[in-house]
């Protein structure tokens, strides 16, 4: 396999500014890439573009809504106006609204399947338009193995990750005869924030389901999103690569 470098490419990550995003984001410019971030917290954005820009790498901070077609245009324009092209797109923004379904309201089940799922789609559609001129690109969508498995009291967020699977297999043929590759990670139990507050009975019983006894690491998923984003994958596409431990075989 050669080494995984993104010399000189321009890579578009959403919800970028921290998390498993900004992993991404800062794995990428390590690895030669010129990044655009985009985020709801414009603060967050801009700290995590000045930490890529002490890397020697160029990168552009952006506060948009994923839903929204025309501030992702705006974004998709202004990022031409400067790098003159788009060679990455990570779909990553995502939220969660748990509840059970009984309990669960219309607005709370709504924002998931807009944030996660309609704003996969309005990126990737806007995005896509930008890549079949260049004849070339890579699209990585954030799905879940719980849009895999499902999951109690998370129908939503469950729903909108099987989308992203369907949408990734989809837009992937569609895409396919311009050199466009469109593929999903699908993670399972990641150490985060959230995670970590957890109460120690509830880590163990989530542990217990993974074979390797482990947690993940945002690293594992930017990892495997390097790989996807290089010519390394070049003969991948419409593919959902778990990165879950062995959780679900």
């Amino acid at each position: 396999m050669c080494e995984l470098v993104l010399e000189g490419k321009l890579a578009l990550i959403t919800g970028g500014a921290r998390g498993i995003g900004r992993e991404i984001a800062m794995l990428f410019a390590n690895k030669g890439a010129n990044i655009a971030i985009c985020d709801v917290n414009l603060e967050e954005a801009q700290k995590t573009a000045k930490e890529i820009e002490d890397l020697g790498r160029q990168s552009i901070a952006f506060k948009a809504d994923v839903t929204s077609s025309s501030q992702v245009q705006d974004m998709a324009d202004k990022i031409l106006d400067k790098f003159n092209k788009i060679d990455i797109l990570i779909n990553n923004a995502g939220i969660t609204k748990d509840n059970l379904l009984l309990r669960m309201s219309e607005e709370d089940w709504d924002k998931v399947i807009a944030v996660n799922l309609k704003g996969t789609f309005v990126c990737t559609k806007i995005v896509s338009r930008i890549m079949l001129k260049q004849r070339s690109g890579k699209i990585v969508n954030l799905a879940s193995i719980i849009g895999i498995t499902g999951n109690a009291g998370q129908a939503n967020y469950a729903a909108s990750k099987a989308g992203i699977i369907g949408l990734t297999k989809s837009v992937a043929k569609e895409l396919a005869s311009r050199n466009i590759c469109v593929n999903a990670i699908a993670p399972g139990f990641i150490m985060t924030d959230m995670t970590a507050k957890l109460p120690e009975e509830v880590q163990k019983k989530m542990l217990s389901v993974i074979p390797l006894a482990r947690f993940g690491e945002a690293k594992d998923v930017a990892d495997l999103a390097l790989f996807l984003s290089s010519e390394s994958s070049s003969y991948i596409t419409g593919q959902v690569v778990q990165v879950d431990g062995g959780m679900v075989m």
